[in-house]
């Protein structure tokens, strides 16, 4: 399998990793969840063993990925296909209603996931374990593939294991492995632990809050006004 390749963006903002394999998980404190999985075909054989031809050419068998996704625990929203380093690459949006059931599921076998609640916060663990490793026939690697986990978390992020300097635009861990090392099963740990509270949520009930105070001062001012604007008792 294959994977990253890292190419210059213009206007000199620097290099941007491109990866081979990646869940990208967006969780809600529920447990439900929404993954955009990005991978190429080559990729999804070779770690998933799913039956797909891998050929860079070959038109992509939407209703096959639909099947292959499609479970008891995930519903598909999307299919959208492109072409990169000569091989067909795929994104499959998921809608999860419960993540820690999605182990139970085919194309995500390979992991655990799960959700418990302790000292006032969510802890959310996936472990990868090993891959289907079914060979690609002319498939070249350069030895530089990596994999990814990236994580959209709801709210405040209390710890995680993604490693120091980690968070990326407030709410969001990247987990990376080789894809060597993905191939042979060396396990992959991921761990963080957040609030319950969503930041949604919480902004939602500021605004709401902030609402209710500010009638409540235009409440107090129109009275003020209508109140000075009465004669006082006895006068004419």
């Amino acid at each position: 399998m294959s994977l990253m390749s890292a190419t210059a963006c213009g206007g000199g903002t620097g290099l941007v990793k491109q990866y081979e394999y990646e869940e990208d998980i967006t969780l809600s404190v529920d447990g439900s969840a929404r993954i955009e999985l990005n991978a190429s075909i080559p990729a999804l054989v070779n770690l998933r063993g799913f039956d797909l031809n891998t050929h860079a050419t070959a038109l992509l068998d939407r209703s096959r990925i639909r099947d292959l996704f499609t479970t008891p625990a995930t519903r598909v929203v999307r299919i959208s296909s492109w072409r990169r380093f000569g091989r067909r690459f795929v994104q499959v949006r998921l809608a999860v209603d419960d993540i820690t059931k999605l182990g139970s599921t085919a194309p995500f076998s390979w992991a655990t996931y799960t959700i418990d609640r302790r000292d006032g916060l969510v802890v959310y663990r996936q472990v990868l374990g090993a891959a289907a490793g079914k060979p690609v026939p002319d498939l070249k690697l350069k030895g530089d593939e990596l994999m990814a986990i990236r994580l959209h978390v709801p709210s405040r992020i209390r710890y995680h294991n993604a490693g120091e300097g980690n968070l990326k635009r407030g709410n969001i861990l990247v987990w990376e492995q080789e894809f060597a090392a993905r191939q042979i099963g060396s396990p992959l740990e991921i761990e963080a632990r957040f609030e319950q509270t969503s930041i949604l949520y919480s902004t939602l009930m500021l605004f709401a809050v902030s609402g209710l105070l500010a009638m409540a001062v235009l409440a107090l001012l129109i009275w003020w006004v209508v109140r000075r604007g009465k004669p006082a008792a006895g006068q004419a």
